[in-house]
């Protein structure tokens, strides 16, 4: 909590137990051929630009994707982590697999919309196996000082950062690369990719 106070954002090694990534992997390859193309934008604002951005997502709902209920659990215990001790008043979430194929990429953003600002902290967690340098696909996240970060995308490595003030990027993958990707949300939460209760 005191690291992403000051920086802005976190970053955790083997966040995810063995456990917990054996489940989110399978399910990931499970659901590989129901993954669409990812827009930009909110709902019905929402455009394909695969020039801006080249992954492919698939949205995840607690009610249907009960075999994730470890990391549903996870996510749970975070906000709780979040809301005792920085008081953010975290009421939700919406998660989704991305997949980036090969020479996939996503342009520098932030994740909030123009439209909508209640996503409060971006989660990422990586599911690459064996991930070697010169693979690409790193986060690449812009500092205040206008130096830049680039975060390797390890497997069951955890980011998480402010999501309406890190500008952030993908830069292109040279392989396959799976993430499960999601916000922590503040009301109102009916906003969200799906409604939350």
């Amino acid at each position: 909590m005191d690291e992403l106070a000051l920086n802005d954002y976190v970053i955790i090694d083997d966040f995810l137990r063995e456990d917990r990534l054996n489940v989110l992997q399978a399910f990931f390859k499970e659901h590989l051929e129901a993954f669409t193309k990812a827009g930009i934008g909110a709902l019905n604002d929402q455009m394909i630009r695969s020039d801006i951005r080249g992954d492919f997502t698939y949205w995840l709902d607690r009610k249907r994707d009960t075999p994730l209920d470890s990391i549903w659990s996870l996510i749970d215990e975070t906000i709780h982590i979040y809301n005792r001790y920085c008081y953010l008043g975290l009421s939700g979430y919406e998660f989704h697999l991305a997949h980036y194929p090969t020479g996939g990429h996503y342009d520098k953003h932030l994740d909030q919309f123009n439209n909508r600002n209640n996503r409060t902290i971006s989660m990422i967690f990586y599911l690459n196996k064996n991930w070697q340098k010169g693979d690409g696909g790193e986060l690449e996240i812009y500092q205040e000082d206008g130096s830049t970060l680039l975060v390797e995308p390890l497997e069951a490595r955890c980011v998480m950062f402010k999501s309406a003030v890190v500008p952030h990027a993908v830069l292109a993958s040279n392989k396959p690369r799976y993430s499960l990707t999601g916000w922590l949300l503040q009301q109102p939460s009916k906003l969200g990719q799906f409604s939350l209760t």
